[in-house]
């Protein structure tokens, strides 16, 4: 690659969570601990290079969702 190129990391993340609750204002509570969470693992590493769908559970383990992650690189022409 010559010196009129650079590349750079480009990525896809989807979250989808399904939540049921007594009240909004809980249901918006979970939401929000499981978002925390997400971000403290995106923010570790945690997610694979390439393509992936990952499952999210909640405190119990209960399957409430999924992530959809995909790191992919552009190339960018520089003038």
């Amino acid at each position: 690659m010559n010196d009129n190129h650079d590349v750079v990391t480009a990525l896809r993340f989807d979250v989808e969570l399904s939540l049921t609750g007594p009240i909004p204002a809980l249901v918006n509570k979970k939401a929000a601990a499981l978002l925390r969470m997400i971000a403290d693992r995106l923010e570790d590493g945690d997610f694979e290079e390439g393509s992936e769908f990952v499952d999210v559970n909640d405190e119990n383990g209960k399957s409430v969702g999924e992530i959809y992650v995909d790191y992919g690189h552009l190339v960018t022409h520089s003038a």
